[in-house]
């Protein structure tokens, strides 16, 4: 007999990707001595190279950073890095440079908990089985929202957003392709007031879901043919507000999807230079 398989275990649903995070930045030169020295990511060689943005890649995402009055997410944003101990060591190289902003660092089990000079908090995780085969990345974003509303939130990605969600002690998880995850993990917390922070995901089924949030009236820009956005997570069947959560929609014709990035190895050094490993390899030693 044929040998049978579950093929739902291998439907990844609507959301392919998450791009990238944006927040807005006040100071280009404080965020360099970060996000590139201290956390030894790689700023876009080929767009947003002036003063009025900074765009930083992450294996296949990015963080995106125009000049402007400081935002941060309200949670957690989850980075895969493929060597704890180096990232701790230029972390502790930056920390003087860094000393009159929110910046800290600390090592907590097996993850380094950052908080990057305007407060934004990282969770940095070695390389795992949870997040398949990523060595360098954004593996999930997670998002503290009020008591009563994850459930709600996980009904609206799944009719809505055509994903794949599920609640389990008050935590709604949203899946994002392959390796990657939206958490919305109920709180007790004040909630904390939006600021206009936005992420970038890549949908497969591009039109559903607009005429959907068109039906909702939540759809708040028609940005191109390639792209919309949408600002409030709401319940599906009363349209009640749950969460706000700026999200910029791109189709797979996207000029942008799956455009190569650059990452470099943040490791090498001038007096310990060795020909042919500038490049950030995953899996490399």
């Amino acid at each position: 007999m044929a040998k049978t398989y579950d093929r739902h275990a291998q439907s990844v649903g609507n959301i392919v990707g998450l791009e990238h995070c944006n927040v807005r930045i006040p100071d280009q030169q404080i965020a360099t001595a970060f996000w590139v020295v201290g956390m030894g990511f790689t700023r876009d060689p080929y767009l947003m190279i002036g003063l009025e943005n900074m765009w930083i890649n992450i294996g296949q995402q990015q963080f995106h950073m125009p000049t402007g009055k400081a935002q941060k997410f309200p949670g957690w944003i989850g980075i895969v890095v493929p060597d704890l101990e180096a990232l701790v060591t230029r972390l502790t190289s930056v920390k003087e440079r860094l000393a009159r902003t929110e910046f800290d660092f600390c090592l907590e089990r097996d993850t380094v908990l950052v908080t990057c000079p305007q407060g934004n908090r990282l969770r940095c995780h070695a390389p795992g089985p949870q997040f398949g085969d990523m060595t360098l990345g954004v593996p999930y974003v997670e998002f503290p929202v009020e008591q009563g509303t994850a459930d709600g939130i996980a009904r609206f990605y799944r009719e809505i957003m055509e994903a794949p969600a599920w609640v389990e002690d008050g935590v709604a998880t949203v899946c994002v392709g392959t390796s990657q995850c939206l958490i919305f993990r109920e709180t007790t917390e004040p909630r904390v007031r939006f600021d206009g922070h936005h992420i970038a995901v890549y949908i497969a089924d591009f039109a559903g879901p607009h005429e959907k949030l068109l039906k909702l009236g939540l759809v708040t820009e028609e940005s191109n043919p390639y792209q919309y956005r949408f600002v409030t997570i709401a319940d599906p069947d009363t349209g009640a507000p749950l969460f706000e959560l700026e999200h910029e929609v791109r189709s797979f014709t996207h000029p942008m999807y799956l455009r190569p990035l650059v990452n470099r190895n943040p490791a090498q050094r001038q007096p310990t230079y060795q020909r042919g490993r500038d490049a950030f390899v995953p899996g490399m030693a």
